[in-house]
């Protein structure tokens, strides 16, 4: 107990964590998916996507506490195992931590959806190291860190998905330590995937416009979309499906599934 309370503040709800999950003594019936960022927004889409294929679902968060458990409580209600699990993924240590929680399940791990990401605003002239380091930590180290500790579950197989970005393909001056890492998550994507294989799968999910992000105002947000040579944004569920055809095509490995409208065009 002391390794775990000496690991910070969250440690306590994490060890709640623990004994649940083995009270609940889940069956190896059903894979597991293990979803980073999977409180809100796209990382919610991809495990509720994961839940409704039958994968019980190990959803990782930061700060977002009311969110994650909300998700959790959707998964449950499809007949699906899950639990929450808080970790800083910018510190190593809580990477450990996480996939100690994950063991705790008594699924086999088949599938990891690498999408928690921050984007710090702030041009090349301006952007602070703290900014920069916080982007390539979360947004790249932490992705490789995990596939590294996924992979050593993954004995029988299984399926690493990084979710990037088109701004990887992009020059996005007004976030450069985002357009950075993403690049380089893409660059890792291929590295991984011919390291892992054959028995693991390693692909990327680049989408387009798909949720106003707090940092773009409306009206920014609406030219950007009428740019795009379909005109609108992306809904979730043409998000998600690209994860599916990950998931059921085996014969994909290494590749950067773009999803962006024709946002690559212009």
């Amino acid at each position: 107990m002391l390794a775990y309370l000496a690991l910070g503040q969250n440690s306590l709800y994490n060890l709640l964590t623990i004994s649940l999950i083995s009270v609940y003594n889940f069956p190896m019936t059903k894979p597991l998916a293990l979803v980073t960022g999977g409180a809100h927004r796209l990382g919610k889409a991809f495990a509720l996507s994961l839940a409704r294929m039958g994968y019980s679902i190990a959803l990782h968060y930061r700060g977002s506490v009311m969110e994650a458990e909300k998700t959790v409580k959707e998964i449950r209600a499809l007949g699906v195992d899950s639990f929450e699990i808080r970790a800083d993924l910018t510190v190593p240590e809580k990477i450990d931590f996480l996939f100690s929680l994950v063991d705790e399940f008594k699924s086999p791990l088949k599938v990891l959806v690498n999408s928690a990401a921050i984007m710090p605003v702030g041009s090349p002239r301006e952007l602070g190291i703290r900014d920069w380091d916080s982007a390539l930590d979360l947004n790249l180290r932490a992705p490789f860190l995990l596939a590294q500790e996924a992979a050593k579950r993954m004995t029988d197989g299984g399926l690493i998905v990084n979710i990037t970005d088109i701004g990887a393909q992009k020059s996005w001056s007004r976030y450069p330590s985002y357009t950075v890492s993403k690049a380089a998550l893409e660059s890792l994507t291929k590295l991984l995937a011919r390291a892992l294989a054959p028995d693991i799968r390693v692909n990327a999910i680049a989408p387009g416009l798909v949720l106003q992000s707090e940092v773009v105002t409306k009206e920014k947000w609406d030219k950007l979309v009428d740019r795009l040579p379909l005109k609108r944004a992306a809904t979730l569920e043409e998000i998600t499906s690209a994860l599916e055809f990950l998931i059921k095509n085996e014969y994909i490995t290494g590749q950067t599934i773009v999803v962006d409208g024709g946002y690559s065009l212009i």
